[in-house]
C-alpha cells in the first residue's frame, strides 16, 4: 500500500459522508414508491439531472473508455464526451423525460417491463424484457469494480479485492437504508465532487511538461487516419458516438430518472443542467485521455489500456489532488453501481415476483425483497468482477459495451418509439428484441 496521509483522510471523509447519508434517509423507504422513486413528489430538477449524470459516468468512462479510445483514437475522442452531451442528455431529455413521466403515470407502470406490458398488451414482453435487465445488467456493474480497481491498485498499491469490497459494502449500505431518495442525495454530492475534480484533472495534466498547454500536434479529428474504410477510424468513432449517446434512451437505470423527476418545471431544469454536467464530465475524461500521445514517449504505459489513465494520474496528480481524483473516480463507480443495482433488483422484486410468482404479495413485502435484492445484486456483481479479475476475461471497455449494446439494441426501439407513436405493435417489439439477442450471440461467439 502507497498511499499518501492526505489521500487517505480526504477518501475517509468521503466514506464517512456517503455513511452519514444513509443515516439521514434511513426513514425515507416505507414503500415500494419510495425505495424506488423516491416517494410520490419526486425529486426537482437539479437532483434529477445529477442523478442522470452520474448514472451515465461512470469510471468505465474515466478509466475503460477515455484510456483506450485516447490511445486509439488521441483528441478526436473528445468528440464522444460532446455527442453524449447533445444526443445522450439533451436529445434524450427533450424527446423522453415529459413523455415518461406522463406514460408512466397514466399506465401505472414502476419499471420499463411493466411499461411494455401495459403499453402493449403482452404479459411475456414484461417476462422477458424483465429476465434480460437482470442479466446483462450484471456485467454492466461488474465493469464499474474493474475499472475503479485499475485506479487504486496502479496508483495507491492498494489490492484490487479491497477495493471492490469496500466499494459494494458502502453502496449496498446507503441503497438499502435509503432506496432511491439516498442514491440521488448521494448522486449530487457526488457529481459536485466529479464536476470540481474533472476540471482540477484536465488543468493539472495541461499544466504537465509534457503537454504545457501545446495542442497543435494532436488529431482532433480522424480524417487523415490511416485506417480507413468501413472498418477505420471514423467509422468506428461515429459508430462508438451513436451508440453510447443514442443508446442511452433504452436503458433501465437512465430511463429511470425520468419517472421520479416532479414536474414540467423540473423537466425543463434538468434537461439543461444534465447537458452541462455531461459536455463537462464527458469533455473532460475523453480530453485526458487524448493526451495519451504526449505522455507515451515517457515509457509509463504497459500493454493493457485499462491502465492508462491510472498510470497518468500517477505521474502527474500530486498527493491530496490525487485523493480528490480517487474521490472523483469512486464517486462515479458509486453513483453507477448504486442505480444500476436498484434498476436490477426492481425487475425481480415488482415484475418478476409480484407480477408472476405472488401477485397478492403485499407492498411492504416487496418493497423488502426489493432492499434486499439491491444488495443481493451487488454481491452478484461482485462475484463476477472478481472472476474477470482472476481469470482477465475481458477488458473493461468490452464488458461494458457488451451490456449497453444489449440493452439498449433491445429496448431503445420498443420504448422511445412507444412513447411517441401508437402504431408500434407487440410484433415489432418482439422482433427487436429478439434481433438483439441473437447479433449479441453472433458478436460474443
Amino acid at each position: 500500500m502507497n498511499i499518501h496521509r492526505i489521500d487517505a483522510i480526504i477518501l475517509i471523509l468521503y466514506v464517512i459522508g456517503m455513511v452519514g447519508i444513509a443515516i439521514y434517509t434511513r426513514n425515507r423507504t416505507k414503500t415500494v414508491e419510495d425505495t424506488l422513486h423516491a416517494g410520490k413528489k419526486g425529486l426537482n430538477g437539479w437532483m434529477s439531472a445529477f442523478a442522470y449524470g452520474t448514472t451515465y459516468f461512470s469510471a468505465v468512462i474515466f478509466i475503460g473508455y477515455a484510456g483506450k479510445f485516447g490511445m486509439q483514437y488521441q483528441m478526436a475522442s473528445v468528440w464522444i464526451g460532446i455527442g453524449n452531451a447533445l444526443l445522450g442528455s439533451l436529445l434524450a431529455w427533450k424527446i423522453m423525460a415529459k413523455r415518461t413521466k406522463n406514460m408512466t403515470q397514466r399506465l401505472n407502470a414502476k419499471t420499463m417491463p411493466e411499461f411494455f406490458e401495459k403499453r402493449y398488451g403482452s404479459k411475456g414482453l414484461k417476462l422477458t424484457s424483465a429476465v434480460i435487465i437482470f442479466i446483462f445488467l450484471i456485467p454492466y456493474s461488474a465493469s464499474v469494480y474493474n475499472g475503479l480497481s485499475n485506479l487504486f491498485e496502479v496508483v495507491f498499491k492498494i489490492d484490487a479485492w479491497i477495493v471492490m469490497v469496500a466499494l459494494s459494502v458502502i453502496t449496498a449500505i446507503y441503497l438499502f437504508f435509503g432506496g432511491y431518495f439516498a442514491t440521488a442525495l448521494s448522486d449530487f454530492i457526488q457529481g459536485i465532487i466529479m464536476l470540481i475534480g474533472v476540471v482540477l484533472m484536465v488543468i493539472s495534466f495541461c499544466n504537465y511538461d509534457a503537454v504545457n498547454w501545446d495542442f497543435s500536434k494532436l488529431n482532433w479529428f480522424t480524417f487523415s487516419s490511416e485506417n480507413k474504410g468501413i472498418y477505420g477510424d471514423t467509422v468506428s468513432l461515429i459508430s462508438l458516438i451513436l451508440l453510447t449517446s443514442l443508446g442511452v434512451m433504452g436503458l433501465p437505470q437512465t430511463v429511470h430518472k425520468y419517472y421520479s423527476v416532479r414536474d414540467k418545471k423540473a423537466i425543463n431544469q434538468g434537461m439543461i443542467v444534465s447537458t452541462l454536467f455531461a459536455l463537462i464530465i464527458g469533455f473532460g475524461a475523453y480530453f485526458v485521455g487524448g493526451l495519451y500521445s504526449k505522455y507515451a514517449p515517457m515509457g509509463i504505459f504497459d500493454s493493457n489500456p485499462d491502465n492508462n489513465i491510472p498510470y497518468m494520474l500517477k505521474l502527474v496528480i500530486k498527493p491530496g489532488l490525487l485523493g480528490v481524483i480517487a474521490v472523483l473516480i469512486l464517486s462515479a463507480s458509486m453513483s453507477t453501481l448504486s442505480s444500476v443495482s436498484l434498476s436490477g433488483a426492481s425487475v425481480v422484486a415488482i415484475d418478476i415476483y409480484k407480477g408472476s410468482i405472488d401477485k397478492e404479495a403485499s407492498d411492504k413485502k416487496v418493497n423488502v425483497l426489493l432492499r434486499v435484492l439491491c444488495v443481493v445484486f451487488i454481491a452478484i456483481s461482485l462475484l463476477l468482477a472478481f472472476l474477470n479479475m482472476k481469470f482477465k476475461l475481458t477488458a473493461i471497455a468490452y464488458l461494458m459495451g457488451l451490456s449497453w449494446g444489449t440493452l439498449s439494441g433491445c429496448f431503445t426501439g420498443p420504448f422511445v418509439v412507444g412513447l411517441i407513436s401508437k402504431k408500434v405493435t407487440k410484433t415489432a417489439c418482439w422482433w427487436s428484441i429478439i434481433s438483439s439477442l441473437v447479433l449479441t450471440c453472433v458478436l460474443i461467439v
